[in-house]
């Protein structure tokens, strides 16, 4: 939860980009899909984290994990349109949702919580829906 609130947060900013940029209104429907599954995940997600007790102390502000969208990603993707922007964001989601994936199947075999197991798998068959689908867009 702790590292999956800051990297929903910086992919959101990225998508939020995508209506205004790509060139490609297959792909900027598909981010609007994502942008929707992202908040409501997020909900999930700090809703999760208030119960558990765990603090939101943001352990991993600041830092650039695997797969997380970069600041400077952000700035570069303001600075683009069409096929730039395209491949740029296409790159960076399809690598978010990799290791969100990831992260999830982690969750589900090694965490304790089953409330946090179950978010887990419900993300990770989501997560695994928009990658095919992001596939076929590239």
């Amino acid at each position: 939860m702790q590292l999956m609130i800051p990297m929903d947060e910086r992919a959101s900013l990225l998508i939020d980009l995508a209506p205004a940029r790509t060139g490609r209104p297959a792909l900027a429907g598909w981010a609007e899909e994502a942008g929707r599954r992202l908040k409501d995940e997020l909900v999930d997600l700090r809703e999760l984290l208030e119960v558990s007790g765990v603090p939101d102390t943001r352990p991993h502000e600041g830092h650039n994990m695997p797969g997380m969208v970069t600041l400077d990603t952000v700035r570069r993707a303001r600075t683009v349109t069409g096929e730039s922007f395209d491949r740029l964001f296409t790159e960076s989601l399809r690598a978010h949702l990799v290791q969100v994936r990831m992260l999830c199947a982690s969750e589900r075999t090694s965490g304790s919580s089953e409330r946090a197991k179950g978010l887990a798998a419900v993300i990770e068959r989501s997560v695994a829906q928009q990658i095919t689908r992001l596939d076929a867009l590239r």
